[in-house]
């Protein structure tokens, strides 16, 4: 990408690969010990404790670890510890917090609540010295520098990125290791995916639904959480599978759909929902393939399996922050939000 910034949004955004890079050439160390950890430990399951983006990269981070390692993996709610304060017995598990700022209040006491329980503590988050940072066994510091747009761009590509990191380091995946190393150039190369016919159809519309399948669909977590903040369109996440189990009854004529595909298992079955939903009228759009009745939109073809669907939140970042400027919002300012969330 050319041209001068005209958010911070779209600044960070633009920094995503050498971000990328700067995380990968930094924590090698880091990566070490906490691969180390884990083999020691050889955990039965991995419990995540996160909010808001962090937890669609804790999903992300699920579908990873559930494919790759055959470990299942559970979302726990920060409020268990800080408003229940009830104790989880995880002395067979690994406990991982991922929180942008490592500040909110409910993470960090989790985290501490998770140790209590006997398990093994890591953390995904910006600044190593952060409550979180020092609550925890083990730190992945993200190094992504200053965000000072209040949606995450650049923290939550590499805290995805992070769990990928680790992944591939304590299972001696030498594939998942290669494409990791390889991601900066991947996000580079996302930047320059045009979504242009997309933001035709978007400019004036009020909701939408944003559908995946496995880590796809925390990144339609995600994209459902930017088009809310950003521009102020009411967008839906939802499995591939499960909008058909009642949310498709909502889809009329125009109604319009982003449907996630990417060179994975479930490609086939994104594709045959999009062809559904298309046959019902709907404006879908999708990535990864071509599907009757469907516009398809440029990604980055050629990915491992479990980065590709990373690299679409990268093109859709630098789609979504001009559509906000379009629509006439300003992105680095959303209303009723601030960047450092701390919640109980």
């Amino acid at each position: 990408m050319s041209g001068e910034a005209a958010s911070f949004m779209r600044s960070e955004i633009l920094e995503i690969p050498e971000a990328a890079a700067r995380f990968l050439d930094g924590a090698r160390g880091e990566l070490r010990a906490a691969s180390a950890a884990l083999t020691d430990r050889n955990p039965d399951l991995f419990v995540t404790v996160a909010r808001g983006s962090s937890d669609h990269a804790a999903t992300y981070f699920k579908y990873a670890a559930e494919l790759g390692a055959g470990l299942p993996v559970a979302s726990v709610g920060p409020s268990v510890a800080s408003i229940y304060h009830r104790r989880l017995r995880l002395g067979r598990a690994a406990a991982i917090g991922i929180s942008q700022s490592g500040q909110s209040a409910d993470i960090v006491e989790m985290m501490r609540s998770a140790a209590a329980g006997g398990a093994l503590t890591l953390a995904i988050t910006n600044f190593a010295e952060s409550p979180v940072g020092r609550a925890v066994d083990h730190t992945l510091a993200l190094r992504v520098g200053a965000e000072r747009s209040v949606a995450a761009t650049k923290t939550f590509v590499v805290s995805v990125l992070a769990g990928l990191a680790l992944l591939a380091e304590w299972q001696g995946d030498g594939a998942l290791a290669r494409a990791v190393a390889a991601a900066p150039e991947a996000f580079a190369r996302a930047l320059d995916c045009d979504w242009g016919p997309l933001a035709d159809r978007l400019a004036e519309a009020d909701s939408l639904f944003v559908l995946g399948r496995g880590p796809g669909f925390a990144i339609a977590s995600e994209i459902a959480l930017k088009f809310k903040e950003t521009c102020g369109v009411h967008a839906e996440s939802y499995s591939a599978a499960e909008v058909m189990h009642g949310p498709a009854a909502l889809v009329r004529a125009r109604f319009p759909i982003l449907a996630l595909g990417v060179e994975d298992e479930a490609l086939p079955q994104v594709v045959g929902t999009a062809e559904r939903l298309a046959g019902q009228g709907a404006d879908v759009y999708l990535t990864g393939g071509a599907a009757a009745g469907a516009v398809t939109l440029p990604g980055v073809g050629g990915l491992h399996r479990r980065l590709a669907p990373l690299a679409l939140i990268v093109s859709f970042y630098v789609f979504v922050e001009a559509l906000a400027r379009r629509r006439g919002l300003d992105p680095d300012e959303p209303p009723n939000l601030r960047k450092v969330t701390s919640t109980l």
